[in-house]
């Protein structure tokens, strides 16, 4: 099984602290790291919890972004075939760096998650991330091919409107043909460190075996969603929809229903 431990900073520092000094006032460089608006767990039993519960096994190559202290990724190491860890904060990489030093399996290096370049080979994602940047690393991962399951640490809001729930929105309506998406686990607030203000859950982001829309019909269906959501009047008058109904009222099985009709009338 080998762990490779990527850790992402902006700048190198100049005299890397000991690990056990590190260990000393982790919570110190933990609430330092809130300008990164990062969460860390907390129960080390929880974690091996959630970890039982991802579909991650030994031929899976796994990407976690922002591994912290290496909770996650001390659990994630013993079930996937590789692990790719991404960490922003030097801070949290250097310790990390110093703990699998002596380990050949393991490789720490610092770079950028989102600037950072994807082998091309399939892969999965965990991750507990900053929640403002949920959104560039959602959409960074659908538009991967190489893509294929993520398990995110997100804002129980956020998590809500990429999976359309209890209203679709856009983002879902147009990327549920290829992926399926749910809230796997409701975390508490007491769960991490610094406490959250907000919900906070897990989302599972999966790429479909077989898509709901066709490639060739790809550009169709997105002109066919925009339009729904940005010029609904006039959609909603070609469709007869009763004026008080709203795109977000239409599950997405509504939506691809609309989709196959406008294709034999089109």
């Amino acid at each position: 099984m080998i762990l490779a431990t990527l850790c992402v900073s902006h700048s190198a520092l100049k005299s890397p602290p000991p690990a056990a000094s590190w260990r000393e006032s982790s919570q110190s460089k933990m609430r330092k790291s809130i300008l990164y608006n990062q969460n860390f767990f907390k129960d080390q039993r929880l974690v091996e919890l959630i970890v039982r519960r991802l579909n991650i096994g030994p031929n899976d190559f796994v990407y976690e972004i922002g591994p912290g202290r290496g909770m996650i990724t001390r659990e994630l190491a013993k079930t996937a075939g590789k692990v790719v860890a991404v960490e922003i904060d030097p801070r949290l990489c250097l310790p990390l760096q110093a703990e699998f030093a002596a380990n050949p399996q393991v490789k720490i290096i610092n770079a950028d998650w989102l600037n950072y370049r994807v082998p091309e080979s399939n892969y999965k994602v965990f991750a507990n991330i900053p929640f403002n940047l949920t959104a560039k690393i959602v959409n960074r991962l659908v538009t991967d091919r190489k893509f294929m399951e993520a398990f995110l640490v997100v804002q129980k809001e956020a998590a809500e409107k990429f999976t359309g729930t209890p209203k679709s929105t856009q983002w879902s309506v147009l990327n549920q043909p290829w992926f399926e998406l749910q809230i796997l686990y409701r975390f508490k607030r007491v769960d991490f460190f610094p406490r959250p203000s907000v919900k906070i859950v897990l989302l599972k982001i999966s790429r479909r075996q077989k898509a709901l829309v066709k490639a060739k019909d790809k550009g169709d269906y997105y002109r066919l969603v925009l339009q729904g959501f940005n010029n609904w009047r006039r959609l909603s008058r070609e469709l007869k929809f009763p004026l008080h109904v709203r795109p977000g009222d239409l599950t997405f099985p509504q939506w691809l229903g609309i989709f196959k009709f406008h294709l034999t009338h089109k």
